[in-house]
């Protein structure tokens, strides 16, 4: 069976999930309120297309850190770390938050946490050693 037919119908939604999936309530973005009809699929397939590439991003900045650090793989490594984290959080908050004003003032403090994050990353990789090189002290201990 060629790849690519086996593939296709590896990712086929069997009929029951498919059913299961139309009675449950539409998901919200975790950064807005709920979307009403199917205008916001595109950003929303683009944010989860955005998603997977950091992670395989991350997946590569992991050994460039160890093969070869420098500023370069340690201000990646920031962004990325920050981006990740601040879509994770990001997931929480919209599963656990609940009400316009929490909602509104969790992701104010995300937005905050998250900013925070990566000025300090880069003032740690400007005024120290890096991540990278702090990584690899921590590894020597």
């Amino acid at each position: 069976v060629p790849a690519a037919v086996l593939g296709s119908a590896l990712l086929r939604r069997p009929a029951a999930l498919g059913a299961a999936a139309a009675r449950c309530a539409p998901a919200r973005d975790s950064h807005g309120p709920p979307r009403q009809g199917h205008g916001g699929s595109k950003a929303a397939s683009l944010h989860w297309t955005a998603e997977r590439a950091v992670s395989v991003l991350l997946l590569g900045l992991l050994p460039a850190a160890y093969l070869c650090p420098g500023p370069a793989v340690d201000y990646s490594l920031a962004a990325a770390l920050t981006l990740h984290g601040h879509w994770g959080l990001g997931q929480v908050i919209t599963d656990y938050v609940h009400g316009d004003v929490p909602i509104k003032v969790a992701n104010t403090g995300l937005y905050i946490l998250s900013a925070l994050t990566f000025a300090g990353l880069c003032h740690f990789n400007y005024q120290d050693v890096g991540i990278c090189k702090a990584v690899a002290m921590l590894w020597g201990l």
